[in-house]
């Protein structure tokens, strides 16, 4: 019997389910908010790590696609004191494969192959049948059911209210994006101080990090410690005001350092919210979540590799597993809420030290973490 199975949300963890479910031969349906894949911008740069992401991929038979997409030398790091003193200036080795990274517009499309998705499907709400399975409700006002329905719609998830009443919280942390194209021409000194990879420096309760994407596009992110009500500066129509407002916030930095913001094009405001370390619910038949639809944890590297794992490793399971996937997925939720859980410790506690009153706090991390 082929039960029918949607997932909820485009992302790279829905398309990990779906492209593995697809593999094995059981359709899927994919429904999609955005009106097609280039609605909106598709990110920054992901770095896949071994045993997450990148297996992932091979369950999905992927993972040689992905190693000639992805960047081994975007792993480097480099790390100034507020002066500009290089602090540390870490470079992976040529067969490094341990956390590559590669831009989410190639993994979106690299995800997305041949799959059928159901693009500019507005999810409103999700109800768990008072027998099996499940009812979408769409903004158009149509209603589809499914026999299992996957939330894999992210941070504002609308699936989630089917199984948890949880909702995210601030954690009193904001960044504010910038861009830089085509560095490499135009900041040649930029390039060379980012270097191959990534560029931190870290302050009392602020630090700067920017990011290389392809291409030569360059990802800033000024993160800082502030209420949300704080923000008057922060007007997101206002460019030039968020550009004043930020070189104040940073103001008495080196002058190198402070060249990311002054010559970033346009500025985008992400408070971070997350969910409970320990989020769980009581399994509903019919409904379930994965990524950051089930655990919204602080962006260090791990909500992507995890949603994408959580992916394959269900959709691996449905079309492998038991003839009634409830069992499968009770046994599936289990598994993800443990594993997350230990990931939400170890980021929340990560946030609390980059983002810190102590900036040696940010240090001492790179040290414990980073491979010597």
């Amino acid at each position: 019997m082929r039960h029918r199975i949607a997932v909820i949300g485009g992302g790279p963890g829905g398309l990990a389910f779906a492209r593995v479910l697809h593999r094995h031969g059981h359709p899927v349906t994919v429904l999609e908010r955005d009106p097609a894949p280039d609605a909106r911008p598709p990110g920054g740069t992901l770095d896949l790590h071994e045993g997450l992401g990148q297996l992932a991929l091979d369950k999905a038979g992927l993972l040689t696609e992905f190693r000639a997409l992805s960047r081994p030398e975007g792993q480097a790091m480099r790390i100034l004191d507020t002066d500009g003193t290089v602090l540390r200036d870490w470079r992976p080795r040529p067969d490094d494969r341990a956390h590559p990274e590669i831009d989410r517009r190639q993994l979106r499309d690299l995800l997305l192959g041949s799959l059928d998705v159901r693009w500019g499907q507005a999810v409103t709400q999700v109800v768990p049948g008072t027998g099996d399975g499940a009812r979408v409700h769409f903004a158009d006002g149509r209603q589809e059911t499914f026999d299992l329905v996957i939330g894999a719609d992210g941070a504002r998830s609308r699936v989630r209210p089917a199984v948890s009443p949880v909702t995210p919280h601030y954690t009193g942390v904001t960044f504010v994006e910038t861009s830089l194209d085509d560095v490499d021409t135009r900041h040649p000194g930029l390039a060379r101080l980012i270097g191959a990879g990534s560029l931190a420096v870290y302050g009392v309760n602020r630090a700067l990090v920017a990011q290389r994407n392809s291409g030569g596009h360059v990802k800033v992110y000024a993160q800082f410690r502030a209420p949300l009500d704080r923000h008057p500066h922060l007007d997101p129509t206002d460019a030039e005001a968020v550009r004043s407002g930020l070189l104040a916030m940073f103001d008495g930095w080196a002058g190198p350092v402070l060249e990311l913001l002054r010559h970033g094009t346009a500025f985008v405001h992400r408070p971070l919210y997350v969910l409970p370390v320990s989020h769980t619910w009581r399994h509903v038949r019919g409904v379930t979540l994965i990524g950051d639809a089930a655990h919204l944890m602080p962006p260090l590297g791990a909500g992507a590799n995890l949603a994408m794992l959580e992916g394959a490793e269900l959709a691996e399971s449905i079309a492998t597993g038991s003839a009634d996937p409830d069992t499968t997925v009770r046994a599936f939720e289990e598994r993800m809420w443990a594993r997350a859980g230990r990931w939400a410790q170890m980021t929340t506690a990560g946030l609390e030290r980059l983002v810190s009153p102590d900036p040696a706090e940010a240090l001492a991390l790179f040290d414990q973490v980073q491979p010597s």
